[in-house]
């Protein structure tokens, strides 16, 4: 009888055990890593929303984490976040080597218009002397960070196909950190001149920081893209699949996001028009081996 107690005992702590974990694992949140491009405050007022409006989708809490270049890789070596939204040479540089997936990709957001491209701008004051790409020689030149793609390696594939080495021919080649601090350091005369990705300098006027035609586009294509840019252009930001997210959830997650409207609270913050279908990276992946980053 005595046994048959210390049984049903067992039994009963075993079910409440049941019983608590199960809402705890329910409640365990999906973590989406996102490049801080312009700093970790503005990243959370961006991408706040889509967290939220996933959650309320699907069931499941997701939580924005925001990360700087330095943490991506260790996140992921980690397995600390289950989704990712990494600049393209991010993504391409550590498809392989930490098996990701890309679900869907970003379609920019340009007023009424959708972009699902983006590029590099080159940029100095106005009263600058520095008027052509070769100009730059022998100035203080400054990128987001020497793995950025659209704040370096895009201009960096651009100088070195023009003949200019900034490391060997630039009186300085810098980092700023984040695409905000690079335009401030042009304007406050800290830099000659710096390279981020399109957009940026629209987007900084629009929120009243700078006005543009402080500053004068070095190189500037005129090719009907709706933001300024120097470099060609190359596909937007991939959302992506970690290899700890669950592949029915992943499914998931990209149908949601494609659902979107461009009118939703989330594509709003996020100055997002839509999302697609993952788009090929093959040009990207061959800007990376001509700068010799991959």
């Amino acid at each position: 009888m005595k046994r048959i107690r210390v049984v049903f005992l067992v039994g009963c702590a075993w079910m409440l055990a049941l019983c608590t974990a199960a809402p705890a694992m329910a409640e365990t949140p999906v973590n989406i890593g996102v490049i801080a491009k312009r700093g970790a405050a503005q990243t959370m007022h961006a991408w706040q929303e889509t967290a939220k409006y996933l959650s309320e989708k699907l069931g499941r809490p997701f939580r924005i984490v925001p990360l700087n270049f330095t943490q991506m890789e260790p996140a992921l070596q980690n397995r600390s976040i289950d989704f990712l939204l990494p600049n393209p040479a991010f993504f391409v540089r550590f498809q392989e080597k930490y098996h990701l997936k890309a679900l869907v990709t970003m379609v920019n957001k340009k007023g009424i218009y959708g972009l699902d491209k983006f590029g590099s701008v080159l940029f100095t004051r106005k009263d600058s002397k520095i008027t052509n790409l070769q100009d730059i020689r022998g100035k203080r030149f400054m990128c987001v960070k020497f793995t950025s793609f659209g704040g370096a390696y895009m201009a960096l594939r651009l100088l070195k196909e023009s003949g200019i080495d900034p490391e060997k021919d630039c009186a300085a080649y810098t980092e700023g950190g984040t695409h905000d601090k690079v335009v401030m350091a042009v304007l406050e005369r800290r830099t000659d001149a710096g390279t981020v990705r399109s957009d940026t300098l629209e987007r900084m006027e629009a929120e009243g920081k700078i006005r543009m035609d402080a500053f004068r586009i070095i190189n500037p294509v005129n090719d009907g893209f709706l933001f300024a840019h120097s470099t060609r252009l190359y596909p937007e930001w991939p959302f992506v699949a970690c290899q700890t997210a669950d592949p029915k959830l992943a499914r998931s997650v990209a149908k949601a996001l494609m659902l979107l409207k461009s009118s939703h609270k989330a594509m709003k913050d996020a100055k997002v028009y839509s999302w697609t279908y993952p788009a090929s990276y093959s040009d990207v992946a061959a800007c990376l081996r001509i700068v010799r980053a991959l």
